[in-house]
């Protein structure tokens, strides 16, 4: 399944940017780009899309307002909001408007790759479990448990089991957060093949992931077995 996507951002080297970092996940397909929320709200009277990667300050109309609209408008659509304030003034207002996810400029194609894959794996859980019970709810908010990786008989396409279990046993020889610069050195492989098995991991809850934020250009995405 392809994942439609619309771009919000008044800044159009940004908005490119940003389209390039969502179509290197060929989950996704950007649909189109506005630059402000009256032109994204006037698109969205015309088509529909599953994904809005949304930018705070902008004219016009700013992405908060624009947020509430959606929400008003009851539209069926994922938010990732996208800001250079790290207020949490700013974050607890679209938490409570209900974004999925939070990303403060400047931000690397990993970072955005991770919160992409948590879309995917969102939409993939609620279509397979239409019934929920309570243990399939916790499953689904928080990242709590570490399920069993599955079969290899049962990998998705593009995971092979050579591969990933080499992956699986450098984890669990590693004390300490790795990136994927790091790893792609240690194991051999290339970044966007690591990046795309540590995305999978990730949802299935056998790695964690954080950022960090002290490397003195772009913040990088690190990785570490999840304790059981």
């Amino acid at each position: 399944m392809t994942y439609k996507v619309l771009i919000v951002d008044d800044d159009p080297m940004v908005a490119d940017i940003n389209r390039h970092y969502v179509e290197k996940n060929d989950s996704f397909s950007v649909k189109g780009i506005a630059r402000n929320g009256e032109e994204a709200l006037a698109f969205l009277e015309k088509d529909s899309v599953d994904l809005i990667v949304l930018d705070v300050f902008m004219p016009v109309m700013d992405g908060i307002e624009t947020l509430k609209n959606i929400r008003n408008r009851k539209d069926n659509v994922e938010v990732i909001m996208v800001t250079a304030a790290n207020d949490t003034a700013t974050l607890e207002q679209t938490m409570h408007l209900g974004v999925m996810d939070y990303l403060v400029k400047p931000f690397s194609l990993e970072r955005l790759q991770v919160a992409l894959e948590k879309f995917v794996a969102k939409h993939k859980f609620i279509s397979q479990n239409t019934v929920l019970d309570q243990s399939k709810i916790d499953s689904l908010i928080t990242t709590s448990s570490a399920p069993a990786i599955v079969k290899a008989e049962e990998l998705p396409k593009g995971i092979q089991k050579k591969t990933l279990d080499k992956i699986l046993e450098f984890f669990d020889t590693a004390t300490y957060w790795q990136s994927v610069d790091m790893i792609s050195k240690k194991l051999g492989i290339s970044i966007v093949t690591i990046r795309h098995y540590l995305n999978y991991l990730v949802q299935e809850k056998v790695l964690e992931e954080t950022i960090n934020y002290e490397t003195g250009g772009h913040p990088s995405v690190l990785y570490r077995k999840l304790a059981k």
